[in-house]
């Protein structure tokens, strides 16, 4: 891969119920998330809150609604860790900014690179809500990223739309600009390696720390700087 070939497409805001993670994201930013859907797969659903640059930001949470498999099959795992112990226990403190997810352009085929390196990139997972159609790294075990072990939502999960239009074209215009994307990881040495070989490390500022990960997104709002972490 060559360097600065990603491009940042959202970021992940989890949280035990939509109404919650909006009321999170609105008291911080100013603005609410809106619209979104359900994504019948991975029985989750959203709301979508757009910013400057072609980047949104996605609250999700587990859909009540979603049906299960009509053939009695064992649904599979939810994406972005939403079926780990670990993540409903953090959610019991209230929504958190727990991932992002960097988008690979066209000519580039994300399915045909991931069977290319398997070992560093999950499985790509199609997917649906609504209209829009696209292409999604997802371990089998819903799990987030992880290079050598390690992960904890600082690596990016990998995205390819189908659809001609990304969801930031059809999203009303807000006055919201993401400014800066940070990380913090105990073994933020491993994670910049493999930053730099997907092609996503000028997306992030990823540093050092001796406690637990944490990502940290500042941005710019008509009432000056806010953060979501």
């Amino acid at each position: 891969m060559t360097a600065h070939s990603l491009h940042l497409d959202h970021l992940v805001i989890s949280a035990r119920t939509l109404d919650e993670g909006t009321q999170y994201v609105a008291d911080t930013l100013g603005v609410a998330p809106a619209g979104g859907g359900a994504h019948p797969l991975m029985r989750t659903h959203n709301r979508l809150l757009n910013l400057w640059g072609g980047v949104y930001l996605e609250v999700i949470a587990v859909d009540p609604q979603a049906a299960v498999p009509a053939d009695g099959a064992a649904p599979r795992a939810r994406l972005f860790a939403l079926d780990d112990p670990a993540t409903h226990a953090r959610l019991e403190k209230g929504p958190y900014l727990s991932h992002w997810v960097a988008r690979v352009d066209r000519p580039k085929r994300l399915a045909v690179w991931q069977t290319q390196y398997p070992q560093r990139i999950a499985p790509i997972v199609s997917m649906t809500r609504g209209d829009f159609t696209w292409g999604l790294s997802v371990p089998d075990d819903g799990a987030f990223p992880t290079w050598l072990g390690v992960g904890d939502g600082v690596l990016p999960s990998l995205i390819q739309w189908d659809t001609p239009l990304h969801p930031s074209a059809v999203l009303p215009e807000t006055d919201v600009a993401l400014k800066a994307l940070k990380a913090f990881h105990p073994q933020a040495e491993a994670l910049a390696a493999q930053l730099h070989w997907l092609g996503a490390a000028h997306l992030l500022a990823l540093q050092h720390t001796q406690g637990a990960a944490a990502l940290v997104a500042e941005f710019e709002t008509p009432d000056g700087l806010r953060t979501l972490k």
